[in-house]
């Protein structure tokens, strides 16, 4: 049986295939198409999600290749973005520590922080990569592109430790900026500076900035170095001293690149390593009053004085 079908099954394709568009069976052919192709689509509707399935599945080692290779290549270039984004934050550090180096005229070593914490029973400190072999002693004043870091405590041949300026055992004096008011300085830690103005009687006011007064022989602080804002005034009644907060110029949370003071001018220009004091918005002005229109202060309109001729 199975022979003849397949006899027959050849035959029949033999002739339509030789007999051309003049087949015979061209009318048998159509009939068939017409009922076994919605069955063939309804077929393939089913077949095809199943298909799909089986290919998946076959794929799914090559596509978890795949996800992992993305996954790294996307970690790798978010890294790469990353270290972009810190090379530019030190540039950008690098140009101010230059810039108030130059105006100061210091002579210094730029270092980087390498690591902060307690060091020598101190409770803040920071370990710059830098020490005797770039010309570091103790007791230099150590700066950033803010202003005052802090000094160096001890060195060795490689590495040196700063003591920083808002430890509470620091003490700094400074100048209030345009006058000649001195005071001492003292760390709080990580908060706004002690000051204690010597002279009780000394006017204060928030938002005057100051400058390192300089020590003997220039160290351990150099003068002129910016410090600070006054953020708040305190007053005591019958106190010998005038107190106020200082908010820091330099963000001691956050310190990247430093610079070591080796040696400072003879003499620096008062407050002229200090930035520029912001400008204030300017408010808008009230437009000039026209002589020629007589001021009216009730705002109802002022008659002409010039008779109206009448025709």
């Amino acid at each position: 049986m199975l022979a003849l079908l397949l006899l027959t099954s050849f035959t029949l394709i033999t002739l339509d295939y030789r007999s051309g568009s003049g087949s015979p069976l061209s009318p048998l052919r159509g009939v068939v198409s017409a009922v076994v192709g919605p069955i063939e689509r309804a077929a393939a509707a089913i077949v095809r999600p199943v298909r799909g399935a089986l290919d998946d599945i076959g794929n799914l080692g090559s596509s978890k290749k795949k996800i992992a290779s993305l996954q790294e290549e996307n970690a790798r270039l978010r890294a790469q973005n990353n270290q972009a984004d810190l090379y530019a934050a030190r540039l950008r550090e690098i140009a101010k520590v230059n810039h108030l180096s130059g105006v100061g005229q210091y002579r210094i070593v730029k270092a980087q922080v390498v690591a902060l914490g307690d060091a020598l029973g101190f409770e803040y400190t920071a370990t710059i990569d830098a020490g005797t072999k770039d010309g570091i002693k103790p007791g230099l004043t150590v700066i950033n592109g803010d202003g005052l870091v802090g000094r160096v405590k001890s060195v060795g041949r490689d590495t040196a430790t700063v003591l920083l300026a808002i430890d509470p055992i620091s003490t700094v004096y400074v100048r209030l900026e345009g006058s000649l008011r001195v005071g001492a300085l003292t760390g709080q830690g990580q908060g706004e500076l002690d000051f204690q103005l010597r002279d009780a009687n000394a006017k204060v006011k928030k938002g005057e900035r100051l400058v390192t007064f300089g020590s003997q022989g220039k160290g351990p602080f150099v003068a002129e170095v910016p410090v600070g804002t006054v953020s708040a005034v305190e007053s005591t009644p019958g106190a010998l001293t005038r107190s106020a907060k200082v908010k820091p110029f330099v963000d001691f949370g956050a310190l990247d690149i430093v610079a070591v003071v080796l040696e400072s001018p003879r003499t620096i220009p008062r407050d002229s390593v200090l930035p520029p004091k912001p400008t204030p918005s300017p408010t808008p002005s009230q437009p000039a009053p026209n002589p020629s229109v007589p001021a009216n202060p009730s705002g109802t309109p002022t008659p002409s004085a010039t008779p109206t001729r009448r025709p």
